[in-house]
């Protein structure tokens, strides 16, 4: 069966203006994105003056190469526990877990107030 196909994106303002998101995206896949990023819309890396220097589809093909699906997985999962977590000193905190304060700690005083257990 195939497939429907969606249709483009045609937008009309407050004024009565209409906006083709798909064409306006088009239209500025090789202007530069705004940041720090060295990237135009479309994924290009760019260099010096705004010149392509590697292609969306090689920097893809490239991390693809470097990253098996079962790598990014990885990755994407929570953080390993056989590297310790180390703080600015270079303590080791991976175990450094502080219990949160109960809620029977907290009473109320005759005002209506919470205020903590022997105070």
């Amino acid at each position: 069966m195939p497939m429907k196909q969606t249709g483009r994106k045609v937008y009309k303002t407050m004024q009565g203006k209409t906006v083709d998101m798909d064409l306006l995206r088009q239209r500025n896949e090789l202007t530069p994105a705004v940041g720090n990023a060295k990237v135009n819309a479309r994924g290009d890396e760019l260099g010096p003056g705004g010149k392509i220097i590697k292609k969306r589809e090689e920097v893809l093909g490239q991390y693809y190469k470097n990253n098996t699906p079962d790598e990014i997985a990885v990755k994407r999962s929570a953080p390993v526990a056989d590297k310790p977590v180390l703080d600015s000193n270079g303590k080791d905190v991976t175990d450094d877990w502080e219990e949160p304060v109960s809620e029977d700690t907290w009473v109320e005083d005759e005002d209506g107030n919470f205020i903590q257990k022997g105070e």
